[in-house]
């Protein structure tokens, strides 16, 4: 809002809901599209994202894609350390985190986890970062208190990430899905649903496996496949380590994509 000569410079960054949520408000948005349309320049997390925020908004100038990326800390602990603490033994760790939002849908991940099988194979680990309570009534009904192992508002992430053999995501709209890096990072595949800017994240059956959203078989059959046979996890797990490397790490390669090379020009 100041006038040109004394105003910094301004780059604004969209990560989601800015646009997602508060574009479509109609106090909000006009503020959104004011600071959009006074920015230098602009940048969202994903493809996704960008074609959002110009559909939403309106906004017709040009919008350059700069992916999240992560840069792990060494684990405070070690895997043993972790997985004692767990109470994990040859089971399989299936990791979620969030912070639990209706939009990432976690009613679905207590529901899965009770139609796999065999039940005794994986442990869910759920890293929430906010209070679990509304959930843990599902838990229960399910009978799943034994596989179910929630944490709130941990610090360390990377000490439960490193232990990690498979990410669960279930969520029915994601601008990126920096989760779904961060297990990447460790070399964990995940499993998620086909929404927003995760296809641009996960290489689905490559680097990880997508299915439809709010799908709980197609999830269930996924999860089954995966923690069944080692090698569905070290391939993909790899793979998901070098996309992480190559595509989201502070030396990531240049951007190519026709649609980034035409916002520039």
């Amino acid at each position: 809002m100041l006038p040109p000569g004394p105003r910094p410079k301004i780059v604004t960054t969209l990560h989601g809901t800015d646009t997602t949520l508060l574009g479509r408000d109609p106090g909000y948005g006009p503020a959104i599209r004011y600071a959009l349309a006074c920015s230098d320049a602009v940048t969202v997390v994903s493809e996704y994202l960008r074609d959002e925020t110009r559909r939403v908004l309106d906004v017709d100038r040009p919008i350059d894609l700069v992916h999240n990326f992560f840069e792990p800390r060494p684990p405070r602990q070690t895997r043993d350390e972790v997985r004692h603490q767990l109470g994990v033994t040859d089971e399989v760790v299936v990791l979620h985190s969030s912070n639990l939002r209706p939009v990432k849908r976690i009613d679905l991940l207590p529901e899965a986890a009770a139609r796999v099988r065999p039940r005794q194979s994986f442990r869910l680990v759920i890293l929430a970062g906010e209070d679990f309570a509304p959930f843990a009534g599902d838990v229960h009904r399910l009978g799943l208190e034994g596989r179910v192992v929630v944490l709130e508002r941990v610090p360390d992430i990377e000490d439960y990430l490193q232990v990690a053999g498979l990410g669960l995501f279930t969520s029915d709209s994601e601008s990126f899905c920096l989760s779904i890096l961060e297990a990447m990072c460790f070399g964990c595949p995940s499993i998620a649903t086909r929404v927003g800017g995760i296809p641009e994240v996960v290489a689905d059956g490559v680097s990880g496996v997508l299915v439809a959203p709010g799908d709980a078989a197609a999830l269930v059959r996924a999860v089954e496949t995966v923690i069944s046979d080692p090698a569905q996890r070290i391939a993909p797990g790899e793979a998901a380590r070098h996309r992480a490397r190559t595509f989201f790490g502070r030396r990531r390669r240049p951007a190519t994509r026709r649609s980034d090379v035409a916002d520039r020009e």
